[in-house]
């Protein structure tokens, strides 16, 4: 569940109290991790996708928590009571965005810098001047995309961005303080999670953005033209779910210049990571081996090609860099065998989803708990299916149903959410997670995502009487006598 997800007054879920009150659910329900989706900051054109960031290194300012600001005197009760009503059930983006900007800007004008504030800036530098220039000069700019500004700032002339700076060396200053306010508040949940028994696992999105501080700042890292436009993207080949394939648009990494450069950015993006949570899942996992190419002036998928990744070289630096790291990898959809034999042997644990199992064999197919390597995560869902119930009741064929009961040796079709559940407690995988919604048995309602849609995502709560009334002791006893801790 992401930190969106959580109760909270004020629109959205936040790193306040509700996630204190969810560590403590999670403790007396016998869990041991909690998975988040990225913690970047979000773009509302995006339909506010934890996936689509302008930015690599930057907190979403979103997750801030206005009662921990109050408690340290930089918001006060009657800011907070002055709060809008909003829905309970899901986060209203533009509302809450326009409602947080109110509150922070707030904050910042009782803010006193401290030792802490500038060791913070010290500590993040080599990406933080250049995110809030990007901010600034995005703003300066009416939004348009950094290949599309003047080209002193599109080119990064150093007296146009020393002379930004100046003129708006307070702006800078608010930037950063709302960084540190995000990042405070994570490391201060994440101290509270780990002393609670709790493992974080963060999640990171392969690609980047196009429009984004990261391919701005370090256009050598990706294929780009002279001019800095994009001469391929990336995406993924036509398969049995769409004829054109997937034209996701984001650049392409040059993994020759990365290999050149001992793959120091991909290093430093996993180190920031890696300081945040205590595993990380690296989603489209496969793109390390090879990925879909397609050229840029291409309308659909269909035109691209498979290139091969350094596999080997970057995993070298990656292991040496980070020998105990706990990476997790995305390796969910049609893989070729030797593909998929590459990414096992890389070593890190793999994704298993119970929902895709039951469409075939019942003795052969991968996603069965009988054939799991231990060396895997079994999900019931992630936050791009449906949840257990909607899919039960939606989705699945009368053959899934069918073989999901006789394998299950279930009957009770309102209690399929806790068969599935059961399934992956009981399975080898090393480790099981599940989406609280299936935890709750929730319905489609409650779907956090639909792939291929462009509204609509993101923004499903759990209301307060849902964590009351969760089935803490049910979830303690299966857990148990799966002999998981």
């Amino acid at each position: 569940m992401h930190i969106t997800s959580l109760p909270s007054p004020y629109g959205i879920g936040d790193l306040g109290p509700s996630a204190d009150k969810f560590l403590s659910f999670l403790k007396k329900a016998g869990q041991s991790v909690w998975q988040v989706l990225p913690l970047n900051p979000t773009d509302p054109i995006s339909d506010n996708s934890p996936y689509t960031s302008c930015s690599a290194f930057a907190g979403n300012v979103l997750l801030i928590s206005p009662e921990l600001l109050r408690e340290e005197g930089l918001l006060t009760q009657e800011d907070l009571v002055q709060t809008p009503d909003f829905d309970d059930s899901a986060v209203e983006f533009e509302k809450v965005i326009r409602f947080k900007e109110l509150l922070l800007t707030k904050a910042y004008t009782r803010f006193q810098p401290s030792g802490d504030f500038e060791s913070f800036i010290l500590r993040n530098i080599s990406w933080l001047k250049d995110y809030a220039l990007f901010q600034l000069i995005k703003k300066k700019q009416q939004g348009q995309c950094w290949a599309d500004w003047p080209e002193a700032y599109k080119n990064r002339y150093e007296d146009a961005l020393e002379e930004i700076a100046a003129e708006q060396k307070d702006a800078m200053q608010e930037i950063y303080f709302r960084q540190f306010l995000f990042f405070k508040q994570w490391h201060r949940f994440k101290r509270q999670a780990n002393v609670t028994g709790i493992s974080l696992m963060g999640d990171i999105p392969i690609y980047v953005n196009y429009d984004s501080v990261d391919v701005w700042v370090h256009r050598p890292v990706f294929k780009l033209d002279a001019a800095g436009c994009q001469e391929v993207v990336a995406g993924v080949p036509p398969d049995y779910f769409s004829a054109t394939g997937q034209r996701w648009g984001n650049p392409v990494y040059d993994w020759d210049y990365l290999e050149e450069t001992d793959f120091v950015w991909w290093v430093e993006r996993l180190k920031h990571n890696l300081a945040l949570c205590d595993i990380l899942r690296i989603d489209h996992f496969r793109a390390f081996v090879n990925y879909w190419e397609i050229p840029a002036t291409e309308p659909t998928a269909v035109k691209g090609h498979w290139v091969k990744a350094p596999t080997d070289a970057f995993f070298k630096h990656v292991r040496q860099a980070f020998p105990e790291a706990g990476i997790v990898a995305e390796d969910l959809g049609q893989i070729e065998p030797k593909v998929l034999k590459k990414i096992r042997a890389i070593g890190y644990p793999g994704m298993k989803v119970l929902m895709f199992a039951f469409g075939g064999n019942l003795k052969t197919h991968m996603y069965l708990p009988h054939n799991y390597e231990e060396n895997c995560v079994v999900y019931t869902g992630t936050h791009d299916n449906n949840t257990v119930q909607g899919w039960f009741k939606e989705d699945a064929s009368p053959k899934e149903r069918a073989n999901f009961l006789a394998y299950a040796f279930g009957e009770d079709i309102e209690d399929v959410h806790r068969e599935m559940v059961r399934l992956g407690l009981a399975s080898k995988a090393r480790l099981a997670l599940f989406p609280m919604q299936d935890i709750l048995g929730l319905g489609q309602e409650a779907r956090m995502n639909t792939p291929g849609t462009g509204s609509g995502n993101w923004r499903w709560r759990l209301q307060e009487m849902q964590i009351n009334t969760a089935p803490v002791e049910w979830l303690a006893q299966e857990t148990g006598r799966a002999d998981r801790k």
